[in-house]
């Protein structure tokens, strides 16, 4: 089985490394520029809060009015007077009934006022006879100093703690350059674990041209200095292109194992944030790590992600966040000068949507195309997956190899997987070759589904499989049947599985035609039994389109529309845009045309082996399942098998 990825550091870090050696730690104090950095702060906080002390001053003032000690006597004598407080010649003090200041205007209930020192009047008699409450508390309460301190440090507090928020998430994504605190840590690399074992070329099978290819660069990391002689400059990077599943990522730590040196991996999504700018410092900060343990690899997977071609539709304007990461990616490889030893690989499965600048000689100057793997791949696949899992005597992987044509790398490891879990379910010791087929059955076809079907119903399935297969085996030059099964999997009723003796890469007329004629086969058999059309056609149907519009738009097979691709693949989501009118009404004319002579030659073989056809549907019907040897024998057709070796 294949090592599992490399941890991170820190979640802050969108990229992963192995085999690079641990940097040691820097003192906390962050050097010149971390000191200013807090006096810059420190600066700051002081004048925050002088003014936020300016502020409570201003709205802390005493807004009782002053009013002359005549108004007071007068008011004390009217009865008006409810409290006063004294302090000294001061009095604060508040009426019963709001009235109005004579001298200052506007309305008052609280009020200060000054006794004159020389005042000879009887004031404690008449606030006596008057019923006025002297208190010994002021009547206007003042917050104290520690109370203004408090309020005026909150700002200054909730400053600080939002400066040194937004100062670590800038320190972590844009680095020292926009930081404010002027930091700028760097994750550091991370050292294996000691005594793991590195992901090299064996472990990586199936692909051997593709071996070959970045053995180059495992070579020039080795001896870069017989490349420096000759003249030779190894590629800057190197692109991995092909479908999921096929070892790119793998095939990319196997370069890094192989010859000994770090290896830093990210995901292109990684370096994406909601901040613009965040992207492009951390490819600076990736490449920037990589140079300090260089000789080293980079490896990016799902570059498509921010590689794409720029001013493409997505972007309301050309300075978005991807765009400017990409802007990065290139600038950095074109800062390689060949010395450095830092080699970029990518990964993706949509090469021809990368911006023509990622992909010109000078950054990613060499594209490998990484395919699934052949017969004789697959079975060195399965060996790689299965030699952790015991295996019963009678396993055999070349047949398993022959049955899964088309399948990745990924897929092999996952049927492994799939085959080992139905043996512990079994309680077995081993896994069998029942176990590999139950657990191809189930990845090709699906689980089966505890469905109870009418019996009428059931009948009609049965004859549905019967004609897809019947039509299979008198097909010349068909994938042979591998099983027919009348029990509901996935979103089927039934299934029939046809898969080719040896890979295909190249198809002629006759074989597609012999494709659309066997997916017609199940409408023809119930059109030919019941003289009726049922919706179990339609995942048939949409394999039929798929086929006759390829045959028409793109490989040539028509004389109508002639040599020519007029719908390219990528155009059939924009039917309608990808050529003219009157070239896609000629394309859907020769589509119904190929299919409609194809689905009556389904109907004319099914009339004339009628008997065949009743044959296997009454064994569908006793049996449910038929494998391909009793299929054939049943039907009465002999399998012409060829040379699987040659």
């Amino acid at each position: 089985m294949t090592n599992p990825a490399p941890p991170r550091k820190s979640p802050d870090q969108p990229w992963r490394t192995e085999g690079a050696p641990e940097e040691p730690p820097k003192p906390p104090s962050g050097g010149p520029r971390m000191r200013g950095g807090w006096w810059r702060l420190i600066f700051t906080a002081l004048i925050v809060y002088l003014i936020a002390n300016l502020v409570l001053s201003y709205f802390d003032q005493e807004t009782e009015p002053t009013i002359a000690y005549t108004e007071f006597s007068k008011q004390v004598n009217g009865g008006n007077v409810a409290k006063i407080y004294a302090k000294g010649d001061s009095i604060q003090g508040q009426l019963k009934k709001e009235q109005t200041n004579p001298e200052g205007g506007g309305k008052y209930t609280k009020f200060n006022t000054e006794r004159p020192s020389w005042a000879n009047d009887s004031l404690w008699s008449n606030l006596t006879k008057h019923n006025v409450t002297v208190t010994a508390e002021p009547v206007v309460q003042h917050r104290s100093f520690l109370a203004n301190l408090l309020i005026s440090l909150a700002p200054m507090l909730i400053l600080i703690a939002v400066w040194i928020f937004v100062a670590r998430r800038m320190s972590a994504g844009l680095g020292g350059a926009g930081g404010m605190l002027g930091r700028k840590a760097p994750p550091k690399p991370v050292e294996l674990v000691p005594g793991e074992k590195r992901t090299t070329f064996a472990d990586v099978a199936g692909i051997d041209e593709v071996e070959g290819e970045l053995n180059d660069v495992v070579d020039f990391l080795e001896n870069p200095d017989a490349y420096r002689r000759m003249g030779a400059k190894m590629p800057r990077g190197v692109l991995l292109a092909g479908p999921p599943g096929t070892g790119k990522t793998l095939l990319a730590r196997a370069v890094a194992g192989e010859a000994g040196v770090p290896f830093f991996s990210a995901s292109a999504s990684e370096f994406i944030e909601m901040i613009v700018g965040v992207g492009a410092s951390r490819v600076r900060e990736l490449f920037a790590e990589a140079r300090k343990v260089a000789p080293s690899i980079i490896f990016i997977d799902e570059i498509d992600t921010i590689g794409r071609a720029r001013g493409g539709g997505a972007s309301m304007g050309g300075h978005d966040e991807r765009e400017q990461t990409l802007n990065q990616i290139l600038t950095e490889m074109d800062g390689f000068s060949g010395s450095e030893g830092v080699i970029v690989i990518a990964a993706t499965n949509r090469a021809d949507i990368l911006d023509p600048a990622l992909t010109r000689p000078g950054r990613f100057d060499r594209i490998v195309q990484v395919s699934p793997p052949d017969r004789g791949g697959r079975e060195a696949i399965l060996e790689i997956h299965t030699r952790d899992i015991p295996l019963a005597q009678n396993v055999d992987l070349a047949q398993v190899a022959r049955t899964t044509p088309g399948m990745t790398g990924a897929d092999l490891a996952n049927l492994a997987n799939e085959a080992a879990l139905l043996a512990v379910k079994r309680q077995q010791q081993a896994v069998t070759q029942s176990d590999l087929s139950d657990a191809l059955e189930k990845v090709q076809l699906g689980a089966e589904r505890p469905l109870v079907m009418p019996e009428e119903e059931r009948r009609r399935t049965a004859y549905h499989e019967s004609g897809h297969a019947l039509l299979g085996m008198l097909q010349p030059g068909a994938d042979p049947v591998r099983k027919i099964t009348i029990v509901p999997r996935g979103r089927a009723l039934g299934v029939t599985l046809s898969t080719p003796d040896a890979d295909k890469y190249a198809y002629t007329e006759e074989y597609l035609r012999g494709r659309i004629i066997g997916a017609l086969g199940g409408m023809a058999a119930e059109h030919v039994v019941y003289d009726v059309i049922t919706t179990g056609s339609e995942s048939d149907l949409e394999q039929v389109t798929n086929i006759a519009r390829g045959m028409v738009s793109r490989w040539g097979m028509s004389e109508e529309v002639g040599r020519l691709s007029a719908l390219p693949n990528d155009a059939q989501q924009a039917y309608g845009l990808a050529a003219a009118p009157q070239t896609l009404d000629v394309i859907d004319a020769e589509m119904r045309r190929i299919v409609d002579e194809c689905y009556e030659e389904a109907c004319r073989k099914l009339r004339e082996h009628r008997g065949q056809l009743d044959a296997l549907a009454q064994a569908l019907l006793q049996n449910e399942t038929l494998e391909e040897a009793d299929a054939y024998r049943i039907a009465g057709i002999t399998r012409l098998t060829k040379d699987l070796d040659s």
